[in-house]
């Protein structure tokens, strides 16, 4: 029963030229319609002191990410993306893909279309008398033989085999394509995490060598009140050893400014200290917009490459599911030939020289050992697998825009009590110092004050950078900056390796 069945339902496919496989439907995934996570606004500026209060209200307009970098207002920022955008090298290899896949379409394409060749030849030949058919009066004579003419092959794509390949290629096209954007989002998130951490490092040594200058200070003034013998030797060996402390920092810090400065490099596709002079004077930390717009959970579906992607990669894993059931069914080709033939140069083009042949065929698998069907459970199951995979992205997609409206969130808190506590120890200092002066206070009193001050304004920097690599993680969480269009004068003749690049 099971081999007349597949009969009848190809003779019913033959007749409506159905397509095998099934049909392919975006997934319905409806995510929650509000964020869990307040949504975060960051302050137009950062203040010194403690005078930042976040705004409350969420904002969930529409997503305007196309160019998130030009939110920060550096210019040297917007320079470093504005180059990376036309050299950098996984951009190009991203291109490569799509293009390769592009190409890959059409030599896809090619098969629901008639394959068409010409070919010619002259042949000498000679048969052994000896060996001839009786009778045979060529036997024994050189033969002359001229032939040109056309072959075409053309399948008749009956159940749609070709034409779910076809459907598949154009899904690896369009995955690819969200394969170059999801390329361009993380390279604009890392040239802003690293140009932050950049900056970071540079205002990190720089509080590391004021509070050096005034522990160095501290130190000559008690160097003075021990040799006046108002103080102890053990007060000179104890600012001695917090301005050798502090000084122990700096190597650490800059080894951190030089890694950054390097990855900037190479994301360029540059030396990793092309960029040491350029960016060599110190600029402040750019800080971010007063609001972040992130838009609804459910635009993540529409923004997102590697989303989009995982949705291409499954459609076109559908699409193969029918390209395995194909073979159950017979394929149907028309053959053709025609063209001119003789033995005599003279006739190679007269009208009795031609031949031609033409007519249908047909081609069954009936006995496979079993291939067909285990291509089709391989086709399902890789399915299947993408399937699983498009959900984990679309759950990985919400986490990641989620922790950073928490880490944004949170990090401002974190800063604005870091800002306060910085400016209680200024004060701090300054009355510890005064009274140390005045023999009032001993000289403890100031290396505590001194001590909580270059670490509650390191603590501050390096929130300062927390808070607007926060931002850029947000911004690469919610999908922005792939809208971006490429330089059109990026092309393969001109993106070569150089050593001036």
């Amino acid at each position: 029963m099971k081999p007349l069945a597949s009969a009848a339902c190809a003779m019913v496919a033959l007749l409506c030229g159905c397509t095998v496989g099934p049909n392919y439907q975006r997934p319905a995934y409806l995510p929650e319609e509000h964020w869990g996570e307040p949504l975060a606004i960051a302050p137009r500026e950062l203040p010194v002191a403690g005078s930042f209060t976040p705004n409350s209200q969420a904002s969930e307009r529409p997503v305007e990410i196309v160019q998130w970098w030009l939110t920060l207002h550096d210019p040297a920022l917007d320079s470093l993306v504005e180059r990376a955008l036309a050299v950098n090298l996984g951009i190009r290899e991203a291109e490569a893909r799509l293009r390769q896949a592009r190409a890959q379409r059409s030599i896809t394409a090619a098969d629901l279309y008639p394959a068409v060749n010409a070919g010619g030849s002259y042949t000498r030949s000679r048969e052994s008398a000896n060996a001839a058919v009786p009778g045979n009066t060529l036997a024994g004579t050189d033969e002359n033989l001229y032939q040109q003419g056309f072959d075409a092959n053309w399948e008749l794509d009956v159940f749609g085999g070709n034409r779910r390949n076809l459907e598949a290629a154009s899904a690896d096209v369009a995955a690819a394509g969200e394969d170059l954007r999801d390329v361009l989002v993380t390279l604009l998130a890392e040239i802003g995490r690293n140009y932050v951490d950049y900056r970071g490092a540079q205002q990190q040594i720089s509080i590391a060598q004021s509070n050096v200058t005034a522990q160095q200070n501290s130190l000559d003034l008690t160097e003075k009140r021990f040799e006046g013998g108002l103080t102890s030797e053990l007060d000179v060996q104890q600012a001695r050893s917090q301005v050798a402390a502090t000084e122990a920092q700096v190597p650490m810090l800059e080894t951190q400014a030089r890694l950054a400065l390097h990855a900037l490099g190479v994301l360029l596709a540059q030396p990793p200290s092309s960029l040491s002079q350029e960016l060599a004077a110190e600029t402040p930390i750019p800080t971010g917009p007063p609001s972040v717009p992130v838009g609804m959970p459910s635009d993540l579906l529409l923004r997102r490459p590697d989303v989009r992607r995982a949705e291409r990669q499954l459609a076109a894993a559908t699409a193969r599911i029918g390209v395995a059931v194909r073979d159950l069914y017979p394929r149907f080709f028309l053959v053709g030939a025609a063209g001119l033939e003789s033995f005599q140069a003279a006739d190679a083009f007269s009208w009795g020289s031609r031949y031609y042949s033409a007519g249908p065929s047909i081609t069954w698998p009936v006995f496979a050992g079993g291939r067909i069907h285990g291509n089709i459970a391989l086709a399902t199951a890789r399915e299947e697998e993408l399937f699983a995979s498009y959900q984990q992205t679309v759950l990985t997609a919400l986490q990641e825009v989620e922790d950073a409206l928490v880490a944004y969130a949170n990090e401002q808190t974190r800063r604005r009590s870091l800002a306060e506590s910085v400016a209680a120890n200024e004060r701090a200092t300054e009355l510890a110092k005064n009274l140390y002066s005045q023999g009032l206070a001993d000289f403890l009193t100031v290396l505590d004050a001194q001590r909580s001050l270059y670490v509650q304004q390191d603590l501050l920097s390096q929130s300062d950078r927390a808070v607007t690599e926060d931002l850029i993680a947000l911004y690469k969480a919610l999908g922005g900056g792939w809208e971006t269009t490429l330089p059109e004068s990026q092309t393969a003749s001109n993106r070569r390796w150089s050593s001036g690049a």
